[in-house]
């Protein structure tokens, strides 16, 4: 076995998940009204604002909360701070079975830049 870094891991999981920009995300949400945005970012993180409408997941969480939130068959978009943790995160959703998981290209940052909704 290989050893691998952690830009390795998130390098090989963007490969293998959808990764979509702040506003292709917009235009999802707008499309497919029912789309989960999940935020996996830490809760001191998310308490700094959220994009409107999604739901606070952390990361180290997420697999035994996502079924809460999402079935299977579901479209789901994670973000954190920049999309690397989210690039983790969604590929471990596609291994739990998540059809339709993407991952948000620079996360919130990549959102408040593109200026989407915030919720405080």
């Amino acid at each position: 076995m290989t050893d691998k870094s952690y830009h390795d891991l998130v390098r090989e999981a963007k490969t293998r998940v959808a990764e979509v920009t702040a506003s292709e995300s917009m235009r999802i949400m707008q499309e497919h009204p029912g789309t989960v945005i999940v935020d996996c970012r830490e809760p001191n993180e998310a308490s700094l604002g959220t994009i409107a409408g999604a739901v606070i997941i952390p990361r180290g969480i997420l697999e035994q909360n996502i079924e809460r939130v999402a079935t299977r068959d579901r479209k789901v978009i994670l973000y954190c701070a920049s999309g690397n943790r989210s690039a983790l995160a969604a590929d471990t959703l596609r291994e739990m079975g998540y059809q339709d998981v993407a991952t948000m290209a620079g996360g919130f940052r990549a959102w408040v830049a593109a200026n989407g909704d915030v919720d405080a």
